[in-house]
């Protein structure tokens, strides 16, 4: 049976995930029956996926059972008859009036569940009952083999842009690709090109490491100028609600916005559309915390990933680094904490992105090592935080996608949470859609749908100052 070892950057996923704080990330998406669809068209499409047991990377990936697992991760490709398709895939009702408050509740219980580490690491359900005559897929993937914009990738490949497309595979058939071979992948291996292969890669370590250290060297400096209105950095955010040990269950709330108002206020302001989602996230989370009088003196820090996935990649696996934002959360006036966030958020973004692809990878080993290893010790909430949450924006499909003439309505990013994080707030785009998806931990954050409405309320105060 053939493996492949895991790199380390997707591994550590696995090594900090504990029975209750489980490392998977899904995607929630709302479709709406063709206008001509039978009575049967949601049986027939599940009886239709359950009758394709066909699997592509990452869906046909188990982790090699054993201890040599524990130390060095490897997938195994499955044959199809080794994967039981009736576990992975799964068919649910909503209770009525099938509202989203009923499907947010449903969202919250399966997301709370880790998956099984003896099977492929995924689950997709199928969700009927949904008012407005609307269904709705929520599909779950472990973070060590997709990271938001593989997803992205992946829902382009089994979604189509023609309404009128038909017989169109499972996503579990189309998958993403398997990612480079690699010299050391094969049984049986030339010792001699091995050796060859471990040379140039300890020549590109060395060269992409000196540039990693380079750029953490200007990091550690500016660190030391400690200014409460200038750049973040790990480990200097203030101690919140949002940092404490988090349990095993989750709440989940959404909301959606046309982009065109995100990209008004963003050119009216001249600042990114990225940093009117910052905006609008510290000013709901300033307006939060100051209700529970729990609002802290100094800034809140988030911790923002960026991918840097070349345009044509669609492998199995993460591609991902962080920059560390300051939010400003002790500035009243909300232009001028946009504006403060904005001229933060431009060097962040500059310092990665004048780096190799791999002297990021190193950068982000570096960087993330110390918090991974603190989250597999169980130590994640005994240092100051690392930040106090992570915002995220991926990019969606720009224009509508159907599947077998059912329309995709909206899409929702589901996150993952750690010791020490217990909110995430990740945007996607969608079709002219801002889509909103909050993950929190149940037991920290009492009303959390709260952080949800108050963006909208955030959004609207900024188009008043702007006189919008």
């Amino acid at each position: 049976m053939a493996t492949r070892v895991l790199r380390p950057t997707d591994a550590a996923w696995l090594f900090i995930e504990k029975r209750d704080k489980p490392v998977h990330v899904a995607s929630l998406a709302t479709f709406s029956l063709p206008p001509d669809a039978p009575p049967g068209f949601l049986a027939d499409l599940v009886a239709e996926w359950r009758g394709r047991p066909r699997f592509a990377p990452p869906f046909n990936l188990r982790l090699r059972p054993g201890l040599l697992s524990a130390l060095l991760p490897a997938w195994q490709d499955l044959k199809p008859e080794e994967i039981d398709l009736d576990y992975h895939f799964r068919h649910s009702a909503l209770p009525k009036p099938g509202g989203e408050r009923e499907l947010g509740v449903l969202v919250s219980r399966l997301h709370s569940n880790p998956l099984d580490r003896s099977r492929p690491l995924w689950e997709c359900h199928v969700i009927e009952g949904l008012e407005n005559n609307r269904f709705a897929v929520y599909t779950k993937v472990h973070h060590s083999q997709i990271d938001g914009m593989g997803g992205m990738r992946l829902l382009s490949r089994f979604l189509s842009n023609d309404a009128t497309a038909c017989d169109l595979p499972p996503p579990w058939e189309v998958g993403l690709s398997s990612g480079r071979k690699r010299a050391d992948d094969e049984e049986g291996a030339d010792q001699g090109s091995l050796i060859e292969r471990m040379v140039s890669l300890g020549k590109e370590q060395f060269r992409t490491g000196l540039e990693a250290a380079k750029a953490l060297g200007k990091l550690a400096l500016e660190a030391r100028k400690g200014e409460v209105d200038g750049p973040a950095f790990p480990y200097g955010a203030p101690q919140t609600i949002l940092n404490g040990r988090i349990a095993g269950k989750r709440r989940f709330a959404t909301q959606h916005y046309d982009l065109a108002r995100i990209k008004t206020v963003a050119k009216a302001a001249g600042v990114t559309v990225n940093d009117v989602f910052l905006g609008l996230c510290a000013a709901s989370l300033r307006r939060y915390l100051d209700e529970l009088r729990e609002l802290p003196e100094k800034p809140l820090t988030a911790s923002v990933p960026i991918s840097v996935r070349p345009a044509d990649d669609a492998s199995v696996g993460n591609a991902i680094s962080t920059i560390f934002i300051n939010l400003h959360t002790d500035i009243a006036d909300p232009l001028e904490r946009l504006k403060a966030i904005s001229a933060n958020a431009a060097p962040a973004k500059d310092r990665l992105q004048s780096m190799t692809r791999g002297a990021i990878d190193n950068y982000t080993l570096v960087l993330m090592t110390p918090y991974m290893v603190q989250l597999m010790l169980g130590l994640g909430t005994m240092t100051r935080p690392m930040n106090n949450l992570v915002i995220s924006n991926v990019p969606g499909p720009a224009e509508v996608l159907y599947f077998n003439g059912a329309k995709l309505e909206q899409i929702y990013p589901v996150s993952l949470l750690f010791d020490g994080q217990a909110l995430n707030i990740t945007v996607l785009s969608y079709a002219g859609q801002f889509n909103l998806g909050f993950t929190g931990d149940r037991d920290s954050l009492p009303h959390m749908q709260r952080i949800a409405v108050y963006t909208g309320d955030a959004l609207a105060d900024l188009e008043k100052a702007l006189g919008l």
